[in-house]
C-alpha cells in the first residue's frame, strides 16, 4: 500500500526554517509504514546556500536572509511566487536510484511545462530545468536514511531580481526565467494542477491531498 499512494500537502507560503525542521523532524521519526509525502510550498524571500555553495557565489550585499542547508547543490533564492516540491520519499522502498529519481522529477517539470506550451530540457551535468538557454527550475536533494528530503523549485511568477544578486546554482553564466514570461495567465494554481497530474503518471502512484491533523506549521505543530 506504501508505495502506491503518495500523500501531498498544500502548505501555502511558509518561513523557509520552519519548514527545513519539519523536513528532517518527518525523516528521522519516519519507518517503514511511513507513506512517502511531497509537500506544495512557497516561500517568503530568502537566500538557501547547499552544501557545495562558494562565498563568491554571492556578489552583493541584500537585506534578504541567507540560510545555510544540507541539500546537495550550491546557492538559490526562494521567494513568493515559485512552486517548490519537497519530496519526502522512500527510495530504498520504491527501488529507485537518486539519479533515477532526478531524471524522474526533470521529466515531470518538462512535461508539466510542455502542457502549457512551454518547451523545456535539460541539460548533461547540470541538473536543473532549462528554457530557452534559460534556467526555469532548479533541484537539490539530499539522502537520509534512504529517503529524500528537499526537492525543486519552479519560477512561476515571482520577483527574479533577486537572482542578479548571486550566481545561482554556483554558474555566474546562468540566467534565470519564469512561466510568466512565455504566458502571463498561467497561475501558479494551474501549474500544481498539472504537477500532480504529472507526478501521479511518473511516479505511478494515486496522489492523495493530505490536510490531515490541522496542521500548523508555523507555530511548530504537525
Amino acid at each position: 500500500m506504501q508505495k502506491k499512494i503518495i500523500f501531498f500537502r498544500n502548505l501555502g507560503i511558509q518561513n523557509y526554517l520552519d519548514i527545513f525542521q519539519e523536513m528532517n523532524n518527518f525523516t528521522i521519526s519516519r519507518n517503514i509504514n511511513t507513506f512517502d509525502e511531497i509537500w506544495f510550498v512557497e516561500h517568503y524571500p530568502i537566500f538557501t546556500q547547499g552544501v557545495l555553495t562558494q562565498k563568491n557565489n554571492i556578489l552583493y550585499s541584500s537585506s534578504i536572509p541567507i540560510v545555510n542547508t544540507d541539500r546537495g547543490g550550491k546557492i538559490t533564492y526562494h521567494g513568493p511566487g515559485q512552486q517548490i516540491l519537497y519530496f519526502l520519499i522512500d527510495l530504498v522502498r520504491r527501488k529507485i536510484s537518486i539519479r533515477q529519481f532526478i531524471n524522474i522529477i526533470q521529466n515531470i517539470i518538462i512535461a508539466t511545462l510542455n502542457y502549457f506550451s512551454i518547451s523545456a530540457y535539460t541539460k548533461q551535468n547540470m541538473p536543473g530545468v532549462y528554457v530557452n538557454k534559460k534556467k526555469i527550475c532548479s533541484l537539490g536533494l539530499r539522502i537520509k536514511k534512504g529517503s529524500t528530503l528537499h526537492g525543486l523549485a519552479l519560477n512561476v511568477d515571482m520577483n527574479l531580481q533577486p537572482f542578479e544578486d548571486i550566481h545561482p546554482c554556483g554558474d555566474k553564466n546562468i540566467k534565470m526565467t519564469q512561466i510568466k514570461e512565455f504566458n502571463k495567465k498561467i497561475t501558479i494554481k494551474n501549474v500544481k494542477n498539472i504537477l500532480i497530474k504529472q507526478l501521479s503518471k511518473y511516479l505511478e502512484v494515486n496522489m492523495v491531498n493530505s490536510q490531515y491533523q490541522n496542521v500548523i506549521i508555523n507555530s511548530g505543530i504537525i
